[in-house]
């Protein structure tokens, strides 16, 4: 996590209620249980943050803000499109491996939230950011000029609503199972790996 924090305590919370929902989701996670694992009061807690929802959005523009700065430099590099894939799986892989099913539930499936609707106004901007570097890419001969980026935005929904899907979901042992799959066949297709 990148972004610069306003005390050590807020980075502690921040940590200790990242830690307890990528475990147990953000629906289940007390403001208590945060206070005690951070090891503060409930009166600190509040001067810090508004509430629950506003600790979790902030959790999520550090981990989106973090990963964007990754895949920006990923793609700056010297290397090749398979080797810049592979390292923007790696860093797809590092960034879920913890989530429970649990936490991908409450920020993807419950319709109406004010999480989930953050969580799709993120995703749509950092969408554009992202169509924006593939676009420069694809200039610079990086990527193949002939697709449009704007489908992988399409494919991103779909995973999300494959996240809804029980059957799906009982195939693996975790939500970021199924993220990597699927982001393992848009990066390299079902041929096998080298």
């Amino acid at each position: 996590m990148q972004k610069k924090v306003k005390s050590k305590r807020e980075d502690g919370v921040i940590i200790a209620a990242k830690d307890l929902f990528w475990r147990f989701g953000f629906k289940r996670v007390t403001v208590e249980e945060i206070c005690k694992k951070a090891s503060i009061s409930k009166m600190t807690f509040y001067r810090l943050f508004p509430n629950k929802t506003e600790l979790a959005k902030r959790i999520l523009d550090i981990i989106i803000e973090d990963g964007m700065v990754k895949f920006k430099e990923i793609m700056k590099t010297d290397c090749s499109a398979d080797e810049r894939m592979h390292s923007i799986v790696q860093i797809k892989l590092e960034g879920t491996r913890e989530i429970s099913r649990e936490f991908i539930e409450d920020i993807y499936t419950d319709s109406g939230s004010e999480l989930q609707h953050y969580m799709v106004l993120k995703t749509k901007e950092s969408w554009q950011e992202i169509i924006s570097v593939i676009r420069d890419a694809q200039q610079t001969g990086v990527l193949r000029k002939g697709f449009k980026p704007e489908l992988l935005v399409a494919l991103s929904t779909q995973m999300a609503a494959l996240l809804e899907d029980k059957s799906i979901m009982t195939l693996y042992s975790s939500p970021s199972e199924v993220i990597m799959e699927l982001t393992n066949i848009v990066a390299y297709g079902i041929a096998p790996e080298k």
